[in-house]
């Protein structure tokens, strides 16, 4: 390859058109569906042109090795971030810090950097959810956080199972789960992504540290009532589980209001059938709660069930709620945080209220996270953004932390 470092910006731009929506906007790339997977052979070829040794591990994360002395992997440092997205998702949220690993491995050749610990760039599957429904997958299976045969049974909206999934892909359905040896190799894990909110606007800085996760999890609400003829059924004869979902969506909305630092969110909602000239006989309601203290996310969630149920009774039907997914808050690694902060001492300390597979690997590696500026503030939408001049800061400050890690003996985190 060329002796001068590829952009950020020239990366992205060859993955732009994969996987655009054309029906919701910005882009649709699911696991293992056709678009993530150009994707996935998008940074094999990168990192093949690296000279880096690539492989796929048993649970679908693609890693790619700069071997330390002697060819050892042992202690590495670790970045990337997930190539999938939200369904009509923007342009960076994933891809951006896959990206940003392979421009700062450009920049390390550029600087002749000699590392005194191996180097590894991964890609984890499913982070977002947006095909099997469980957020960072990939990751929580590698770690143990998810046992094989829950995620086995996962289905997407097609009632495809992951199972078939990884079975088309390629992959052994029956080896999926915790993975000691990939574990036992993470020296430290630096994830950069784009920012999911307005923090680094506000402040008027292209890079940000993370600091924690706000606990966040999905819930599932069902209502249910009776199927029905639309035409043919008096208002004062229904028990239409729809005006009862209508009503459940606007007590998340108002009870996260009246709760300090909440986020609540119903972005989904299924009614069964689904006909337009059919009352429905139930309504599948995915819900998301978000709050800093883990005792709030409990307690508000048990406020939105009870509210739920008021509502559910008033139209003659009844709600169940299922816990589908819960990451308590996480708080990256202080010593891993503070050396950072020495490398890039302009960078602000951010927290997120978005998950990360960094906030997974936090349970058992040393973890931290850059954020890089968002010119809207908007996420999970085709408006999020990444100014050209911000992306390739967010890959030099990535560069210069890996410098920092690889070439300094002394380096313990924890």
């Amino acid at each position: 390859m060329s002796d001068t470092p590829t952009t950020v910006t020239q990366l992205l731009s060859d993955i732009r058109d994969v996987g655009r929506d054309s029906q919701r906007g910005g882009y649709s790339r699911f696991a293992y569906a056709t678009a993530e997977l150009e994707l996935r052979e998008w940074f094999v070829a990168e990192a093949t042109r690296r000279s880096m040794d690539v492989e796929t591990d048993r649970n679908g994360a693609i890693w790619a090795w700069r071997p330390g002395p002697g060819g050892s992997l042992d202690q590495a440092v670790v970045t990337g971030s997930h190539l999938d997205s939200v369904p009509g998702g923007g342009e960076f949220d994933g891809p951006l810090g896959v990206a940003s690993a392979l421009a700062a491995v450009d920049l390390l050749d550029a600087r002749g950097v000699v590392v005194d610990r191996p180097l590894a760039l991964v890609a984890f599957p499913e982070e977002e959810g947006g095909r099997f429904g469980l957020a960072c997958l990939g990751s929580q299976l590698m770690t143990g956080a998810v046992h094989p045969d829950r995620a086995l049974g996962l289905r997407d909206a097609e009632g495809i199972s992951l199972a078939e999934a990884l079975t088309r892909a390629g992959l052994d359905p029956t080896r999926i789960g915790r993975d000691n040896e990939a574990v036992g190799r993470i020296g430290s894990f630096v994830e950069l992504h784009v920012e999911q909110g307005r923090g680094l606007i506000d402040l008027g800085h292209p890079v940000a540290i993370g600091s924690s996760i706000l606990g966040h999890g999905r819930w599932r609400l069902t209502v249910t009532g009776e199927g029905n003829h639309a035409g043919a059924t008096l208002m004062a004869d229904r028990r239409d589980p729809m005006v009862a979902a209508a009503m459940i969506v606007v007590a998340v909305r108002d009870s996260a209001r009246v709760t300090k630092d909440a986020r609540a969110t119903v972005g989904r909602i299924q009614p069964v059938p689904g006909g337009t000239n059919v009352i429905a006989s139930r309504v599948e309601i995915w819900l998301d709660v978000r709050h800093p203290d883990d005792s709030v996310t409990a307690g508000l969630v048990s406020t939105i069930l009870e509210r739920a149920q008021v509502a559910a009774a008033a139209e003659g039907c009844e709600v169940t709620l299922v816990e589908e997914s819960y990451s308590g808050s996480v708080s990256f690694d202080g010593t891993l945080r503070d050396r950072l902060a020495t490398v890039l001492p302009e960078a602000p300390i951010l927290d997120t209220g978005a998950g990360h597979d960094a906030g997974v690997l936090a349970e058992v590696v040393p973890t931290a996270m850059l954020f890089t500026r968002n010119p809207t503030g908007v996420s999970h939408s085709p408006y999020e953004q990444i100014d050209d001049a911000d992306a390739e800061s967010g890959a030099k400050a990535l560069a210069d932390v890996l410098q920092d890690l690889l070439s300094t003996a002394d380096d313990q985190v924890g």
